[in-house]
């Protein structure tokens, strides 16, 4: 796991090359940690949604969660900036796709119920990186913010 690690952060694909899945999921694991570790502190809350949304989006068991989270915390520790990861993004995903990816990223920064202006930067940057256009970001945002305020009125929070 390591090795592909390594070769994602020193080795960029060529462009129009096909990328290993298992590349595109720590990429955007990989984002979706740095945006619930900018504020300083991963909550249990941020991991579990963070389960819920790869698990979901790429059919992984929790064993393969647990490598995947393993890889996208030494992939964003090691890494100086964001560009790693969203270009292999840019490269693979059509325009739909990362706008899913920054729907995507909403989700971890509203995870633990409140969200930091530098989870919103860090969005916002990536959003930027993506070549995802302001009223896109904009408009997934609000979608992830309706969407968890319903969810909280459900549950009487």
């Amino acid at each position: 796991m390591f090795d592909k690690i390594r070769a994602l952060l020193h080795t960029p694909a060529e462009a129009g090359s096909e990328a290993p899945a298992d590349e595109l999921h720590l990429a955007e694991a990989a984002l979706m940690f740095h945006v619930i570790a900018a504020d300083g502190m991963v909550r249990q809350t941020e991991i579990a949604r963070m389960r819920e949304v790869l698990c979901e989006r790429y059919g992984l068991s929790e064993a393969e969660f647990g490598k995947l989270l393993a890889s996208a915390r030494d992939a964003e520790r090691e890494a100086v900036d964001l560009y790693r990861f969203t270009s292999l993004l840019n490269k693979h995903y059509d325009r739909d796709q990362r706008i899913a990816v920054i729907e995507r990223l909403w989700e971890m920064a509203f995870a633990d119920g409140e969200m930091h202006e530098f989870e919103d930067n860090v969005v916002w940057r990536a959003s930027q990186l993506l070549n995802v256009e302001a009223p896109d970001r904009i408009a997934m945002k609000q979608k992830v913010r309706e969407r968890v305020h319903a969810a909280d009125e459900e549950s009487g929070e």
